[in-house]
């Protein structure tokens, strides 16, 4: 059985998440009481098997039970080796989608700012014992489905690797296990004809690929993974996030993980790709 619990800040995307793991095959509760956890998941095992994956959302919104749910969550954590995910977003992003969609705060008494300063205190320690804290403050509703299906929709019993491009300008990935900046290759931006391509393009791969640093480089990064990656595995880690980041993340960032995932493709991990900031402006 793989049981997955969401959790997270309200107006971080945990709505958004659990209906993009539905998608996915798994049996989902949303806004689900910690104290009755337990109990769920002892019925669940009687199914025999025949729902394979669940999902629950937990969060603030149960006030009345949520401090009694501190040590069954740990408890479910133990004993039913479940993933916990938290959901994360800066002060600005959640003001910003709080006045877009005029919902209410759960814990609003004056303002909505006073009332995520609140939610952050409380909710801290499910932060605190989470397998896995997600930034969503750069992701649209379609980016964030998008993480949900690479991140937890496919199968195998080998260590997940994660590749992500992004740019500094909007922030490192929260998610990140592993981030190298690769803003001391030359950048295509600067390159006539080449600015408005990404990465992903032949001429940019090529333009940043024919540099002599890129030369010396790229055999060391891809030695240096190749050393790492077994020992994350080892240390019984279930994925590995690697972020590349050049400045605004749609040339050398990307051109990067583009090469390194054919250099990991034919390994017996599963790898998934996403170029976090290819489509924004700038």
């Amino acid at each position: 059985m793989k049981a997955v619990v969401v959790s997270g800040i309200s107006g971080s995307g945990k709505t958004t998440f659990l209906k993009a793991l539905e998608d996915i095959g798994y049996f989902c509760v949303d806004n689900f009481p910690l104290i009755l956890l337990h109990k769920f998941l002892e019925v669940y095992e009687l199914t025999g098997g025949k729902i394979a994956k669940c999902a629950f959302v937990v969060d603030i919104r149960e006030r009345a039970f949520f401090e009694q749910g501190r040590e069954i969550l740990k408890s479910v954590k133990e004993k039913y080796a479940a993933e916990i995910i938290f959901l994360e977003s800066s002060d600005e992003i959640l003001l910003r989608r709080f006045k877009g969609t005029r919902r209410s705060h759960p814990l609003y008494t004056s303002t909505v700012a006073e009332a995520i300063q609140k939610e952050r205190e409380q909710i801290g320690w499910i932060k605190a014992i989470a397998d896995q804290v997600v930034d969503t403050s750069q992701f649209t509703p379609h980016g964030l489905r998008n993480f949900v299906t690479r991140r937890l929709g496919e199968g195998g019993k080998r260590m997940k690797i994660n590749l992500v491009s992004f740019g500094y300008v909007y922030g490192i990935p929260l998610e990140a296990d592993l981030v190298i900046d690769v803003r001391f290759l030359p950048n295509p931006f600067f390159v006539e004809g080449l600015k408005e391509k990404t990465g992903l393009n032949d001429e940019v791969s090529n333009y940043i690929e024919s540099n002599e640093m890129f030369k010396t480089f790229f055999p060391m990064l891809t030695d240096f993974l190749t050393y790492l990656i077994p020992l994350f595995e080892k240390e019984g880690k279930s994925y590995l996030t690697i972020c590349i980041g050049c400045t605004g993340g749609k040339h050398r960032s990307v051109s990067i993980i583009k090469l390194l995932e054919r250099q990991l493709v034919a390994s017996e991990y599963t790898i998934s790709v996403m170029h976090r900031d290819i489509d924004k402006e700038g």
